[in-house]
């Protein structure tokens, strides 16, 4: 289904709900029927030809051909039944204790038996900004639910302990049976689904791809548009739940400051963090620490306000069952005048609230996982960023007494940019644009930058970078609708969703276009320079078991631009070795890790099974690009 078919069907179920909810809530029953349906039909076959098997060995005493075929049939249906308890991983964090933190695991009794909501097994402390709650099927496609609590400490250094209690009953409200329990487990029934369809699309059992891939491959989009209405309401309803036992006042203040504070710890806080890499070589200690110290200080007003006008022009989509911020506010009958701001400064915070005297030790648990998790890639970019400081600062001294070139400027600008600042860095990139206007990367990154200010300049290079380069075409089209998104130009946006959507079902057969080798594939002459020809020649020349190998450029309808290369390659073989196939995947297999190719190249063994191929690579490319020395001069003689 692509997206303008489940945003059309939608808008159609939407309706259809509002003029016949009773037969709408039906037809979404009866659909997630169908899913439990095919599962235990599926199942029962499987557990038919099981007993079956074991009938046939019991009443005939013995095994003969046919029983070992069975035996067969036995091993298959069990591997594919095996497939059907697909393991979800837990969600990782710190693992909290009632003794430890009491006052929390009573506010989560409290909101729970309130809300006649199922108990959590888990209660989680991240070093995330969100809070969230996660069902893990025990049994994989059959259920029975491990509940887990998420809740991120920087979320509760943030709020206010009402505020907070707010942000908790919203999340309970998704799996209370207190209002609609038939809106609930849909909800709880989709993001199942979701889980189930990733993991059947990792599946490496041919007997799930055989069974099932099928079947969700249709229905998992037809029931998560079927069950779109209810899944929306169902975030109004936590809205409701929130409000029932936090009070609206409360719960749009916690919408408010999870809006303006998401954008500050993103944009300015970690941000600043990731920057020191480039001046200290190893991460800070206490990043938590200093983050509740950050958030307790007040927002530069002017900062605010934009955050907060950005949040409220964004319109509610058919790519997120969310409201908006607008339409949730309405639904809690915020009071628009004055204009929505954020609450005053929070004097103490849900962490120190729920938390008490275990704050500091968790917090400090967190930080060392943290600091374990990113310090190698920390002291790698340290590494990188004291070397490109050296060339950035000959750069400059360049710059003093001669004009740059075009590469070297370009240089210059990308590394101000990650070294000094971005506000330095724009006219850098614009004096690059000045002399090469068709510059991809300057283009792209100005764009980027632009955007992100919330400036509509920024649409210009972006367009200039995707209609040079079609790999930046889904980035860009995502930078222009979030920015359209955030000034409330919502059919504008719509037109690059659309566009995004367009490129990507190119991007798809671009990629079957280029899936190897097929009868009736057009191959030209590589075209390549003389100086990458001999570069890859000396490459081949490294593998003593190579005897010949032929280079030819793949015709190509999409994106012709962007050359698909074909190597075959000839091995030499030993007539008495009994396991070719093998030795000619490992010969594939390390020239794909260790080749430098001259763009994406698919690399085959020519042999007895692809005569046809090897046939026309020869009459293409007339020569090989390289022949062992052996192999010339048995040729020669």
């Amino acid at each position: 289904m692509t997206n303008e078919e489940f945003d059309t069907l939608v808008k159609k179920l939407e309706d259809y709900a509002q003029r016949y909810p009773d037969n709408y809530k039906l037809r979404v029953g009866l659909l997630a029927a169908l899913g439990y349906a095919y599962i235990f039909l599926v199942l029962a076959g499987l557990l038919g030809v099981l007993g079956l098997v074991v009938l046939l060995i019991y009443y005939s005493g013995r095994i003969n051909r046919g029983m070992v075929q069975l035996i067969m049939l036995l091993l298959v249906a069990w591997m594919i039944m095996r497939s059907l308890w697909v393991s979800f991983p837990p969600p990782q964090g710190l693992k909290l204790q009632r003794q430890q933190v009491p006052k929390l695991f009573a506010l989560i009794d409290e909101l729970t038996k309130a809300l006649k909501a199922p108990s959590f097994h888990h209660v989680i402390l991240t070093s995330e900004f969100n809070a969230a709650v996660v069902q893990i099927p025990r049994l994989g496609l059959l259920g029975w639910q491990d509940n887990y609590l998420i809740l991120g400490l920087p979320l509760l250094q943030a709020l206010s302990p009402r505020q907070f209690r707010a942000v908790l009953a919203h999340e309970l409200g998704h799996l209370s049976g207190k209002h609609s329990s038939f809106a609930a487990w849909i909800y709880r029934l989709r993001r199942t689904w979701e889980q189930i369809w990733q993991q059947l699309e990792q599946s490496q059992h041919a007997g799930a791809t055989v069974l099932f891939h099928g079947f969700f491959n249709w229905y998992s989009p037809f029931f998560n548009a079927y069950s779109f209405v209810l899944a929306r309401a169902n975030e109004y309803e936590a809205d409701r739940c929130a409000a029932e036992l936090a009070g609206s006042q409360h719960v749009a203040e916690a919408l408010l400051s999870v809006q303006v504070k998401a954008q500050y710890l993103e944009q300015s806080f970690w941000n600043d963090i990731y920057q020191k890499a480039h001046h200290q070589p190893n991460p800070p200690q206490t990043p938590l620490q200093d983050l509740a110290k950050a958030l307790s200080s007040p927002i530069e007003p002017n900062q605010q306000q934009q955050w907060i006008r950005s949040a409220l022009m964004s319109q509610t989509h058919h790519a997120d069952t969310h409201p908006c911020l607008l339409e949730r506010l309405k639904a809690l009958k915020y009071p628009f005048n004055p204009p929505p701001s954020l609450p005053i400064r929070v004097l103490v915070t849900a962490a120190e609230q729920f938390l008490g005297k275990a704050l500091l030790p968790l917090t400090q648990e967190l930080e060392r996982q943290w600091q374990t998790t990113i310090n190698y890639q920390w002291r790698e970019n340290y590494t990188q960023a004291q070397a490109i400081r050296q060339s950035l600062e000959a750069l400059e001294a360049k710059a003093a007494d001669s004009p740059l070139s075009v590469e070297e400027a370009w240089n210059r600008a990308r590394w101000t940019l990650d070294l000094v600042g971005t506000q330095e860095a724009i006219p850098l990139l614009k004096s690059v644009l000045t002399r090469q206007a068709d510059h991809v990367s300057a283009n792209y990154l100005l764009g980027q930058i632009l955007i992100a200010q919330d400036n509509e300049a920024g649409i210009d290079y972006l367009e200039q970078a995707m209609a040079l380069d079609p790999d930046s075409v889904l980035s860009g089209t995502q930078s222009i609708y979030g920015f359209l998104r955030r000034q409330g130009r919502d059919a504008e946006a719509d037109q690059y969703r659309q566009r995004a959507a367009k490129h990507h079902e190119l991007i798809t057969l671009a990629q079957e276009e280029r899936s190897g080798f097929s009868h009736g594939d057009r191959f030209q002459p590589h075209g390549l320079s003389t100086e990458v020809e001999a570069a890859l020649q000396q490459q081949l020349a490294g593998y003593p078991e190579i005897k010949e190998a032929y280079l030819v450029r793949k015709v190509v309808l999409i994106f012709p631009d962007n050359p698909y290369y074909i190597l075959g390659v000839s091995r030499q073989r030993n007539f008495l070795e009994s396991n070719s196939s093998t030795k000619d995947q490992q010969l594939i297999d390390r020239l794909a890790d260790e080749l430098e190719c001259p763009g994406q190249t698919w690399i085959t063994i020519l042999n007895s099974t692809n005569k046809s191929l090897k046939k026309a690579l020869r009459k293409t490319a007339i020569s090989p690009i390289y022949q062992s020395v052996v192999n010339q001069t048995l040729i020669t003689n």
